[in-house]
């Protein structure tokens, strides 16, 4: 009986074969497969490419509007502190103006205390001069001894007070 050969045993057709085969696959994957591979790997190199090129303008964009928010909180504070510097002034003022309005109706005051005060002297003088002439009229009529002309004598005694208040004071 013959033997059967063996898969495993090289022999000359078992390598014609698998070299045909070997450069049918090799051609079909060259043709087909292979185009299919590079496409892919280029088109996801392409996406990765433009996802880095966006991450970088992301990240400069980012970049510019934290440098804008930066310069807008400084601008901020330095707004702020003017607006506190001017309340502060504004401030000063309406005090300076509160003291100024007060130290004015304290003058105010004192000036017309001042006047109440000279009027109701010079109402006291008045009276005490009335009342002066009234006790000196009096005490001459007891002295002479009667009545005399009351306007006449009152008109003496109130010159003669008059020059006397005219006169220097003390």
């Amino acid at each position: 009986m013959d033997k059967l050969p063996s898969p495993f045993q090289p022999t000359a057709g078992v390598a014609i074969w698998t070299w045909f085969v070997f450069l049918l696959l090799l051609f079909m994957l060259w043709r087909y497969v292979f185009p299919l591979l590079v496409k892919a790997t280029a088109d996801r190199e392409a996406q990765i490419k433009k996802d880095l090129e966006d991450a970088e303008r992301m990240r400069t964009e980012s970049a510019a509007a934290l440098e804008e928010q930066r310069q807008l909180l400084a601008s901020s504070r330095g707004e702020a502190s003017a607006i506190i510097a001017e309340a502060r002034q504004a401030a000063e003022r309406e005090r300076a103006a509160a003291v100024e309005k007060t130290r004015q109706e304290q003058e105010d005051l004192l000036g017309r205390a001042r006047r109440e005060i000279e009027a109701e002297r010079e109402r006291a003088v008045a009276d005490i001069r009335r009342e002066a002439v009234d006790i000196a009229i009096s005490a001459a009529g007891k002295v002479v001894g009667g009545r005399l002309d009351a306007a006449a004598d009152r008109k003496i005694v109130e010159d003669y007070i008059q020059s006397i208040g005219t006169g220097p004071r003390a």
